[in-house]
């Protein structure tokens, strides 16, 4: 119960912090733990098929194309930029 309660703050605190911050890596990372807390939720909610859900699409392939649109929008700086 008590764990349940902290991972609940913890997601009204990462929500608030990605609507609020200004740099878009420190929203994505603040999103990817979101989609984290999010999926062992739904585990302890005994909700299976939800959480490998949320952790294969939230935390795998959102994560994966919001670092790939970073890095197309050079807000993270490669190796290969001339």
């Amino acid at each position: 119960m008590l764990i349940e309660n902290l991972l609940l703050l913890f997601l009204i605190v990462c929500a608030i912090l990605v609507s609020i911050t200004k740099r878009l890596l420190r929203a994505v990372i603040l999103f990817t733990a979101y989609s984290v807390v999010l999926s062992i939720i739904w585990i302890f909610l005994q909700a299976p098929d939800l959480a490998i859900t949320e952790a294969a699409v939230g935390t795998g392939v959102t994560t994966i194309l919001f670092f790939l649109t970073l890095k197309k929008v050079n807000e993270i700086k490669g190796t290969d930029d001339k």
